[in-house]
């Protein structure tokens, strides 16, 4: 009698970085169930930073010789999927520190006690009366890290759409969880879930229209289909471009940018940050997968789109930066024009690309989390004071808070030095040599265009007159560690990114 099904082939060695984290987070959600109210924070942040550490402990033993593709050919583990998974762990690392912040008992964190509450009920009361805490934000982060981490090595559409779901329902649930504005942060997530379930739905009609081309959901034997003649060509151009628009609305590239702006503000700023750097880099690394190894062979199909995508996204989120008045937004409307300078280098469609991306990755993570982290610690009336406004003479009030901030604006305008400038001439250069130098003459413009609204800020704060109400929070050893980690990285990689650069050349090798 023959067998129906054959069990495949798993290398649990290679997996165990992510094996790792998610176990960690399902014990961090089995503690919250059991613990006492008292002992859940002492124990949940100890636990999710150590399963971190010892999932980035794994990644390093394991070495890049451990490259592999397995469980039936669906999980690859290759040099850009590795880089991407270290990335994604100490970045996470130090957005679990801000998340930890709680300000030394003297002001509340930014989680409110009761998620499910309507806000201003008398549940939601009564639960701060007893003082909850929502520390199961730490279990949630983790599986969500998780899901970042297997989508980067994914090597099948519906495995993609997993790891999909994976890293953003909890992403969904945090969104929600402000302790202050609790309407707009109810409502942010509200409208993170509902288009990110449009979202879901293309790439999942895009995923089976590519199935119906290839006749399988496996990157490698797309690939084949595309560069034989099936006869069902019509479906790929389609497929694609709907998988594209799943990956895209990650991203938050125009014109799936919707989203971006009013989540980031109504996010728990903590949560913010952690979000805008680890999906980006798990996002992307995805998107480069599925380009460079499923449908490298339609690049004349799908190229043109990409490039014009990366230029929608750099004029549209420098314009609408240059307009905003709270800083969250600002940073939100930056991340979209960040969204089109990393695509400048994807669409290069080489190893420079490849390699220039990633290194653009790290650099934006490490500039993003430290700048949410300093705009949590501004305070105005015991919550966070957003408004371009509030900022006026900070620089007279908290100098060294202040210089940080200011060093990462010039990070983000793109100024030498940083690692801004060299992130960005990596992946222009990268363009540059396959074609696409109107494309950089467009990213050169709206890096002049956002630097209007950074320099006004950091105007502002220097050179404007102190706001009576404006204080800023003394921060945690976590959360100093994630500041000052942020901006010794921010600078390492502008004065000597050679390591960085020469390790994402090293590993810019998509296994097939």
């Amino acid at each position: 009698m023959t067998d129906l099904f054959v069990a495949p082939d798993i290398d649990y060695t290679a997996l165990l970085p992510m094996i790792i984290v998610f176990v960690g987070g399902l014990i961090g959600c089995l503690l919250e169930g059991f613990l006492p109210r008292g002992l859940r924070y002492a124990v949940q942040v100890p636990l999710a930073a150590a399963t971190l550490v010892l999932a980035f402990v794994a990644l390093v033993l394991l070495g890049p010789d451990r490259q592999v593709i397995t469980a039936a050919d669906v999980v690859a583990l290759d040099g850009p999927a590795l880089l991407l998974q270290g990335l994604i762990l100490i970045l996470a690392l130090l957005g679990l520190f801000v998340m930890a912040e709680r300000f030394g008992g003297a002001q509340p964190d930014a989680f409110t006690q009761a998620g499910s509450s309507v806000p201003g009920s008398a549940e939601e009361t009564l639960a701060a009366r007893m003082g909850a805490t929502t520390t199961e934000v730490f279990p949630l982060t983790l599986l969500s890290v998780g899901g970042m981490m297997l989508f980067v090595s994914a090597n099948d559409l519906l495995l993609l759409f997993i790891a999909l779901e994976i890293l953003s329902l909890p992403l969904y649930i945090l969104t929600g969880l402000a302790r202050r504005r609790r309407l707009l942060s109810q409502e942010a997530s509200l409208k993170y879930f509902l288009l990110g379930s449009f979202a879901s739905a293309f790439f999942l009609f895009g995923a089976v229209l590519l199935y119906g081309f290839a006749g399988s959901m496996r990157f490698g034997d797309i690939a084949a289909a595309v560069s034989g003649n099936v006869g069902m060509d019509g479906l790929l151009v389609p497929g694609l471009l709907l998988v594209s628009i799943g990956l895209l609305f990650k991203v938050g590239a125009v014109p799936f940018h919707a989203w971006t702006p009013d989540v980031y503000q109504g996010a728990p700023t903590p949560v913010t940050g952690f979000m805008a750097a680890c999906t980006k880099v798990a996002a992307f690394g995805a998107m480069l997968r599925l380009f460079y190894v499923a449908v490298e062979g339609a690049r004349l199909e799908w190229q043109p789109i990409i490039a014009a995508v990366a230029a929608l996204s750099m004029v549209v989120g420098a314009l609408l930066a240059v307009v905003q008045t709270d800083v969250k937004r600002i940073l939100a409307y930056s991340s979209i024009a960040h969204a089109g300078f990393i695509l400048t280098g994807l669409v290069s469609m080489d190893q420079a690309g490849i390699s220039s991306t990633m290194f653009y990755l790290a650099t934006y993570g490490f500039m993003t989390i430290p700048a949410f982290a300093i705009i949590a610690l501004v305070r105005s009336s015991g919550t966070e004071a957003t408004q371009v406004g509030q900022w006026s003479g900070l620089g007279k009030r908290a100098p060294w808070l202040a210089a940080g901030f200011t060093f990462l604006m010039l990070a983000f305008t793109g100024i030498p030095l940083t690692s801004g400038f060299t992130g960005k001439f990596a992946v222009f250069a990268a363009a540059v040599s396959q074609g696409y130098a109107w494309l950089v003459v467009i990213g050169v413009l709206a890096s002049g265009v956002t630097a209007y609204i950074y320099f006004k800020l950091v105007v502002q704060m220097w050179l404007g007159d102190e706001v009576g109400d404006t204080t800023v929070a003394a921060p945690s050893l976590l959360t100093t560690f994630a500041i000052v980690a942020g901006l010794a990285v921010t600078l390492g990689l502008g004065v000597m990114p050679s390591p960085l650069l020469d390790l994402a050349q090293s590993t810019a090798f998509f296994l097939r």
